[in-house]
């Protein structure tokens, strides 16, 4: 089975605020402003640019945090992407 690609809006479409534990993201395009909590910036970071399936993504992740149990991180962050897409944060490319 073929892993989903996912991508993101260049890293100039978005402004992030962060406030204490949440973070605002503003979607310039969208015109929409989501509150989001980590590790959704942190992916959202890792994802910018580029093309990545989930694992690239976690493999990203994994050089700034301990992400715990690789099977664990991998589900996580699957479960991240999938609520990001559905706010329009990613998308499957």
């Amino acid at each position: 089975m073929a892993q989903d690609q996912y991508r993101a809006e260049p890293a100039s479409d978005y402004i992030l605020r962060s406030l204490d534990d949440v973070t605002l993201v503003y979607h310039r395009r969208s015109g929409q402003t989501h509150i989001v909590v980590s590790p959704v910036p942190e992916i959202l970071a890792a994802l910018t640019g580029d093309i990545s399936s989930t694992a690239e993504i976690v493999a990203r992740l994994s050089h700034d945090y301990d992400l715990g149990d690789p099977h664990d991180a991998l589900a996580a962050v699957q479960t991240h992407l999938d609520e990001m897409v559905a706010l329009g944060l990613a998308h499957v490319a």
